[in-house]
C-alpha cells in the first residue's frame, strides 16, 4: 500500500500544478481580480473560439482527475491505517 500511496502523491502533486497553470491561462472576463493586474479590456463574456473552449474542457476533465487522486488517496490511507 506504500507504493501506491506514493504514486497518488506523485500524481496529486502533478496535476495540482498542470490544474493551477490551466486556470492560469484563462482569460480573464472581468470584475474580479484580472482587473487588478491590468486585465480590464474584456470583448464578450462567452467563449470565443475553439482554443478558449478545449481549454475550458481539458480544465474540467482535469479536475475531475484531481478530485478523483483526492478520494482515492483519502481512501489509501484511510484504509492503511487500519490494518
Amino acid at each position: 500500500m506504500d507504493i501506491l500511496k506514493i504514486i497518488l502523491q506523485v500524481f496529486l502533486g502533478i496535476t495540482s500544478v498542470l490544474l493551477t497553470l490551466l486556470i492560469l491561462l484563462h482569460k480573464g472576463r472581468g470584475g474580479g481580480m484580472s482587473d487588478m493586474f491590468g486585465g480590464g479590456m474584456t470583448s464578450s463574456l462567452g467563449s470565443s473560439g475553439v482554443a478558449e473552449r478545449n481549454l475550458n474542457r481539458i480544465t474540467i476533465i482535469l479536475g475531475l482527475v484531481w478530485a478523483a487522486v483526492i478520494i482515492g488517496l483519502a481512501l489509501v490511507m484511510r484504509f492503511s491505517a487500519e490494518s
